[in-house]
């Protein structure tokens, strides 16, 4: 299972690489090849007051708890060097993102504020893969974004979507 971080994983054994030999975790900004496919991914959140610090200085300060860790650890989200790096790649098939290209509204019928993230649109402007998969919201949606076919990815527990090679065709499989 090739797969990004989100927001809540345990960074601690993503970065010591301690993680079930059949797990492969693609590195923001990364491309990996896949059989035949070239994957790309930007995992994480956009938080605009760490937006700017460099990947390796971002914090990871011990607290009381580990939920309370867990969530003052800023390796949850990404940096411009990681949007840069990953609008650099090219020839890309599947770019993952944990958040949506801007527009998404995240309630039922495309209600509600744009949560969308204009960092995505850059890199789907820049790399132009031909499928764009993101998961944050934990809603299915489809739309184009940028003239990408960007997928957004429910809970397991509703749905998933296989894709079938070589011409990426999605389908959603709901769950029983």
């Amino acid at each position: 299972m090739y797969w990004i971080h989100g927001n809540n994983d345990n960074f601690d054994a993503i970065a010591s690489g301690d993680l079930p030999a059949e797990l492969h975790h693609i590195e923001n900004g990364t491309a990996i090849e896949i059989g035949a496919l070239r994957v790309a991914g930007l995992g994480g959140t956009f938080a605009p007051t760490w937006y700017e610090t460099p990947a390796r200085d971002l914090p990871h300060p011990k607290k009381g708890t580990a939920k309370a860790t867990e969530l003052a650890d800023k390796r949850r989200h990404f940096v411009r060097e990681d949007v840069e790096r990953a609008a650099a790649l090219g020839g890309i098939d599947v770019f993952m993102s944990h958040e949506a290209a801007k527009p998404f509204r995240p309630f039922p019928g495309g209600r509600g504020p744009d949560a969308g993230k204009a960092q995505i649109n850059e890199i789907l402007r820049a790399m132009r893969p031909r499928l764009h998969l993101f998961g944050h919201h934990h809603r299915f949606s489809e739309q184009p974004v940028e003239g990408v076919r960007s997928i957004g990815l429910d809970l397991v527990s509703r749905s998933c979507v296989l894709i079938r090679l070589p011409g990426l065709d999605v389908s959603l499989v709901e769950s029983a």
